[in-house]
């Protein structure tokens, strides 16, 4: 079986957090793919990086697409960790793509644009997300698109546990957002603990990042 790793912008007003990167032009926002959401709280966590969080928050409390935020852990090396609660107004992407069995490997904003790493199982499903964006108005624009052999094909530099932990971890809804499953019910479908669980996820999403977007010197593909 043959996937696919796509690499898109996209652009939207009502996307997440758009108002807020606007209005502190020295933020980098990323998605914390690794954070243990409870799905009934609706918190969703990113990792910041600010010249002034002061602004940055600011920013947020006129952020339409922002309900409620927490400025949840900081860093050593001056990043912090933030909750967010969003607005009905907030465009999610990830449901989309969860629909298509796909995940969302990574996420940070351009600017007031956003740059998604994307693995679908097959080219519908992007299809259906480019779709979904020319539908609802967003601007979208594709940067590199690979085919690359399924992570259940080929070991991609994974482990049989960290395969596995991914595996179960699409099956049960743990990508989805919000989230369908939590951290300790990944685990518990492992049968180990959820530390152990949070690590095999954290460093097989790595791997499958460095397979697909990297090459074997470990920089970026272009």
């Amino acid at each position: 079986m043959t996937d696919i790793k796509a690499v898109v912008r996209v652009n939207h007003p009502d996307i997440v957090l758009t108002e807020t990167v606007s209005h502190d032009s020295s933020s980098k926002v990323r998605s914390v793919s690794e954070a243990g959401t409870d799905p009934t709280s609706g918190k969703f966590f990113y990792r910041i990086e600010s010249s002034d969080f002061l602004r940055f928050e600011e920013g947020l409390r006129n952020d339409t697409t922002i309900d409620d935020f927490e400025r949840v852990l900081e860093t050593r090396d001056g990043e912090a960790i933030y909750s967010f609660e969003y607005t009905d107004k907030a465009k999610i992407l990830s449901p989309v793509i969860s629909t298509a069995n796909g995940l969302i490997l990574d996420m940070e904003n351009e600017g007031d644009a956003w740059v998604l790493s994307v693995w679908m199982p097959d080219r519908a499903g992007l299809a259906d997300f480019w779709d979904y964006a020319q539908q609802n108005e967003i601007d979208i624009e594709l940067l590199r698109v690979n085919e690359y052999a399924s992570p259940a094909d080929t070991d991609a530099g994974l482990t049989d546990s960290q395969r596995e932990a991914l595996l179960v971890a699409v099956e049960t809804g743990y990508f989805e957002e919000p989230r369908n499953a939590t951290l300790s019910e990944v685990a518990a479908d492992l049968d180990i603990s959820q530390p152990a669980a949070s690590g095999l996820l954290r460093r097989g999403i790595k791997r499958l990042v460095v397979s697909s977007l990297m090459g074997e010197n470990g920089r970026r593909e272009d």
